[in-house]
């Protein structure tokens, strides 16, 4: 287990550096010149040539990359502006924005605490409620609790997320004042977790109406095929009870799938979730993205990217390590 779990992480790094050399290269593909977008308004012919000298985007393109990676692979960090105008960047060091000068560390850093809560919050309730509907149905297959289920699942998915979102907004904050307008001084269990709630309630149960469906069909399919396996009638033949059958046999050994999907859909969500983050105000990574590739900004953008790709990845590699303990039939080498 020890070994498969540093090739996993050695993998990981692999894929962190090519997706970050892709992105990179990519950016400088366009024809955005960044320079005009940090002298503003008062940009000149010199003006350009300093931030070009500042910044370093006079270099090519292979020294700038290797610079920008340094800061990722030196536990020091590093120097960050020209000589006599530098500022210390720590380890891990992302550059610093092109649109307002700051560390793009500590912006993902404000940023990733609402995104965090809200991914977490949302996984959280589709699964346990996707993964209980779909319990129901299959034991009840047939049955109006089984359609019900279904029902339930598919209306919700019916839904996309952008509509979801304002509609719920419409009836719980706008007309029926349930709910007061999103305050993203709310968006940490510090503000006390009465307010807390209230700021991520309804952009949970969007995430989660939209993407609890999945997992209830699947829940449902895969209980039902694996309620008809040779060790369930095993088990009933040795005269265990229904409910240990169940939950203990029946439904881990369903579940082997679903966690594959939980773990992609939770690592990207923790990417950031675009358009709940807009409905809803909340400054989250989805946001932060948005706003730096609209700007040109390819340090956030950088930034960004990795940091998602690092949640997606990561998911990996716990979904894989989780199999050997949630289905004894997995066995990693």
């Amino acid at each position: 287990m020890f070994n498969y779990i540093v090739r996993r992480l050695l993998q990981m790094i692999l894929i962190l550096f090519a997706i970050s050399a892709i992105t990179f290269f990519l950016f400088w593909a366009t024809p955005a010149n960044p320079a005009l977008l940090i002298c503003g308004k008062d940009c000149n012919t010199e003006r350009i040539a300093e931030v070009n000298a500042s910044y370093g985007f006079d270099d090519p393109l292979i020294v700038q990359y290797g610079r920008y990676m340094s800061g990722l692979v030196n536990p020091g960090g590093r120097e960050l502006g020209t000589e006599g105008s530098q500022e210390h960047c720590s380890w891990p060091c992302l550059d610093r924005s092109l649109q307002n000068g700051l560390q793009v560390t500590d912006s993902i850093k404000d940023a990733i605490g609402p995104t965090f809560w809200l991914a977490t919050g949302a996984a959280v309730l589709w699964l346990v409620s996707g993964v209980l509907l779909g319990l129901v149905a299959a034991l009840r297959k047939g049955k109006w609790l089984d359609k019900l289920s279904v029902g339930l699942a598919l209306f919700g998915v019916s839904f996309p997320t952008l509509v979801l979102g304002y509609l719920l907004v419409f009836v719980f904050i706008v007309k029926g004042g349930l709910l007061p307008y999103p305050d993203q001084a709310n968006s940490s269990p510090s503000a006390g977790l009465v307010p807390f709630f209230q700021f991520f309630i309804l952009p949970w149960v969007t995430l989660a109406l939209v993407n609890a469906a999945l997992y209830t069909r699947l829940t449902r399919a895969n209980m039902i095929d694996t309620m008809n396996e040779d060790f369930i009638r095993t088990a009933r033949a040795k005269g265990l009870g229904e409910r240990k059958v169940v939950f203990k046999h029946g439904l881990r050994a369903a579940l082997t799938p679903i966690v594959t999907i939980f773990g992609l859909d939770l690592g990207a969500l923790l990417g950031g979730a675009v358009i709940t983050e807009r409905i809803f105000s909340i400054q989250g990574l989805g946001k932060l993205s948005i706003d730096s590739v609209l700007g040109n900004d390819l340090p956030v953008v950088m930034g960004v990217v990795l940091v998602a790709a690092f949640f997606v990845v990561f998911a990996n590699i716990v979904v894989d390590v989780l199999y050997a303990f949630i289905d004894p039939r997995v066995r990693l080498s």
